[in-house]
């Protein structure tokens, strides 16, 4: 990594103006190959700068605020509030500042602000990392914030975005025993089964990886399939599969699985996952409205808002409006029906979103029961270990929530419910 860091901190900047700028995703930039030419440390800190910025910006703002008598270029405005969350998170000042002029002075439309840079940092680095911590944990944006206080109260939301500024641990989901698993990574076993090792290790480098073990997969995420309770030998249908934890899961439990997705990339990463753990399943890349058959179980996690997910995708507050988010409710709900003429009679599905709206999970499920007679809710279905009466929601589906498990590190923020078919 070069000596003042430049290629990782600009590489940051260039990410926050992409996220906040135009609205892109952070994945969707380093699936583009935005940090391919760094080394591999520096594309490692700059991932971490980015995501750390996007977490303490309104800390970062709220700070810098002070020093400023009008915000400057986005850019600018950038360099600034990386800056700022370095010192205020033990950067040292030298390095910081210098750093953040170099880049800014660099830049053929804004090279003139670098001495604005260099006072305004200054000036944070003298009297910031003492305000850092008496400043709010941060809100999220308005256009999200408001539709959650209003499903889930103030209080609660609070306590979402405490875990949301906190971050996401690692869990793993084991193919054996998770004990086995717990113990060879140096992780515990969670009450619902996955594991959970401390953030910062290097998933490749961890016991088991390279034998096919385990795989990388949220608390929350792993719970549908352990709803879904496949059965050796039955046919089940993974719909909406990629990144392909699910699949994994349903193979592992010894089912005939299929699993569908529109995404060929995506798609790739679930077939290295099973052979890398030694599973089976069938691999498609097709539309779910194009598909035929009849099959005894369904996981449906449909496309949504995602927005149980802040934890570890802090960019997606910043990066969407919300605007999109009829269309994918209307799509959920026409998902819903079309997989329901895929399941057999006695048939069971699981619908399922990593959301924390409720017209993306418990209003789906309310509306799914009136259009469909022959449908009914397992409550039942929600008998497995690691989960609390409190989660099941009035309909009989369930929802978790970042804000559960503080004293553990918190969940993703999931909404799921088991469908029965008449026979």
């Amino acid at each position: 990594m070069s000596d003042l860091g430049l290629p990782a901190r600009r590489s940051a900047i260039y990410l926050l103006d992409q996220i906040i700028g135009e609205g892109k995703l952070l994945p969707e930039l380093i699936g583009a190959g935005v940090l391919d030419k760094l080394a591999p440390d520096d594309r490692a800190r700059a991932q971490r700068l980015t995501i750390e910025t996007l977490r303490g910006m309104e800390r970062a703002d709220r700070i810098l605020q002070r020093h400023l008598q009008k915000y400057p270029p986005l850019t600018v405005r950038n360099a600034l509030r990386v800056g700022t969350i370095e010192l205020c998170n033990g950067g040292a000042a030298h390095g910081v500042v210098n750093a953040m002029v170099s880049i800014v002075s660099k830049h053929k439309h804004y090279g003139h602000l670098k001495g604005l840079v260099n006072a305004v940092l200054r000036k944070v680095a003298t009297t910031g990392p003492e305000q850092w911590p008496s400043l709010r944990i941060p809100r999220l944006p308005k256009w999200l914030r408001g539709p959650l206080v209003d499903a889930w109260g103030g209080e609660v939301v609070l306590g979402m975005e405490s875990a949301f500024f906190a971050g996401a641990p690692l869990d793993l989901t084991a193919k054996g025993d998770p004990s086995d698993v717990a113990k060879a990574v140096g992780g515990t076993v969670l009450p619902t089964g996955s594991v959970r090792v401390p953030v910062g290790a290097q998933v490749s480098a961890m016991p088991g990886f390279t034998e096919g073990d385990w795989w990388v997969q949220d608390a929350a995420a792993a719970v549908p399939a352990r709803v879904l309770n496949v059965q050796p030998g039955e046919r089940v249908l993974d719909l909406c599969a990629a990144p392909g934890g699910k699949t994994l899961q349903l193979a592992a439990a010894g089912a005939q699985v299929t699993a569908i997705d529109i995404s060929p990339g995506r798609m790739e990463r679930v077939s290295q996952n099973l052979v890398r753990t030694k599973l089976e399943a069938e691999v498609q890349v097709a539309d779910v409205f194009s598909l035929e058959g009849q099959y005894d179980a369904i996981l449906l996690d449909a496309p949504c808002s995602a927005t149980g997910t802040i934890r570890r995708h802090p960019d997606l507050p910043f990066a969407k409006d919300g605007s999109e988010f009829a269309d994918l409710i209307d799509m959920q709900g026409r998902m819903i029906d079309h997989a329901l003429t895929l399941l057999r009679p006695g048939g069971r599905m699981v619908f399922c979103t990593c959301s924390l709206l409720p017209d993306e999970g418990e209003v789906q499920v309310d509306e799914a029961l009136e259009r469909h007679a022959n449908l009914s809710v397992d409550r039942a279905a929600l008998d497995v270990p690691g989960v609390e009466p409190a989660w099941i929601t009035e309909e009989g589906g369930l929802r978790l929530r970042p804000d559960f498990w503080a004293d553990k590190g918190g969940m993703d923020g999931f909404y799921l419910a088991c469908l029965r078919k008449a026979g």
